[in-house]
């Protein structure tokens, strides 16, 4: 009977802990971690471009709303895409 009271006393021993800490190093491998990464949703009937922007990044537009976009310029030079492209202070 003194001996179980004494257990009761000390809390939590060592072979109390070490199935906790093996059981706590196993949680990453069981996924409860973040998911992974989702793939994106895009229509398989619909195509896209990849165009780029005037800050210089990109963007990817439906095909079909390239085809009914109004045409400002065609046939730029390089030192005016390069002009288009500074950035404006």
């Amino acid at each position: 009977m003194e001996n179980s009271s004494k257990k009761d006393q000390d809390g939590l021993s060592r072979r109390g802990f070490l199935p906790l800490l093996g059981s706590g190093l196993l949680l990453p491998l069981l996924g409860f971690g973040k998911p992974a990464a989702t793939k994106i949703h895009t229509d398989d009937n619909e195509e896209y471009h990849t165009l780029l922007r005037k800050d210089g990044t990109t963007v990817r537009v439906k095909k079909s709303v390239i085809a009914n976009s109004k045409v400002v310029k065609t046939n730029i030079s390089n030192k005016s895409l390069l002009q288009w492209l500074k950035k404006d202070k």
